[in-house]
């Protein structure tokens, strides 16, 4: 007989995002980047916080175990402003619908959740951060940040980039977003926050390197144990 199987979710940070296909222009993705101007000011303002914030959690789970709730609020809040942010303007260009300013949960089609834990180890504040978190560090690079190095500096040219701007493309000439594209697009912004929600400390479960791709948080199946 075999053991009853149950369904997970992947990681407890989970990032949503719903494409908005019926409502997306061709060519308004040429000026996101100026449109969302006024929140990459406030995000700067909110992300120095973000830091001082983790740090102060950092120092109160190395004592207590816990994660303070109102900074564990704050600090999911100012991811879900980044994703919401990021979704309109430049890492998927998925909806035209201009992000609300709040940190709060709304009904736009981007969205960031992160399970509170009740319980952290308060030894693994020092080192995962910075040392157990290395191997996504350099993933999460090769995926968002500079491929190479051509000996002159950085080549700017990031996987991530190239796929949204074949997408930005395909959307100027036929008005559509292709939908494997927007797929794997969403699969590696998943990555990369549940790499963040690691390195500020918000959970202990190391994240899992797989590129979980599509526009909600994938369920995986489970052995469970009678």
């Amino acid at each position: 007989m075999s053991a009853p199987v149950e369904t997970v979710s992947g990681y407890p940070a989970r990032l949503r995002g719903g494409l908005d296909e019926s409502h997306l222009s061709r060519g308004l993705w040429l000026v996101k980047w100026l449109l969302a101007i006024p929140h990459y000011v406030v995000l700067l303002f909110l992300w120095i916080g973000f830091v001082f914030a983790t740090v102060a959690a950092a120092f109160v789970i190395l004592f207590t175990g816990r994660y303070p709730r109102a900074i564990f609020d704050y600090n999911v809040g100012v991811l879900r402003w980044t994703w919401r942010v990021q979704y309109y303007s430049w890492t998927v260009l998925g909806s035209d619908r201009y992000p609300p300013f709040t940190l709060r949960a709304t009904d736009y089609p981007a969205d960031v959740q992160v399970e509170y834990p009740e319980n952290l180890s308060r030894g693994l504040v020092v080192v995962k951060w910075w040392l157990l978190v290395i191997p996504h560090y350099l993933l999460v690079a090769a995926m968002t940040g500079s491929g190479w190095d051509n000996g002159e500096g950085s080549t700017g040219i990031s996987l991530l980039g190239v796929l949204v701007l074949v997408a930005a493309v395909a959307l100027l000439f036929t008005g559509r977003y292709p939908r494997s594209l927007f797929d794997f697009v969403l699969g590696i912004n998943r990555w990369v926050f549940r790499v963040i929600v690691y390195a500020a400390l918000m959970r202990d479960e190391y994240p899992p390197f797989r590129l979980d791709q599509g526009p909600d948080e994938p369920w995986h199946p489970r052995q469970v144990q009678s």
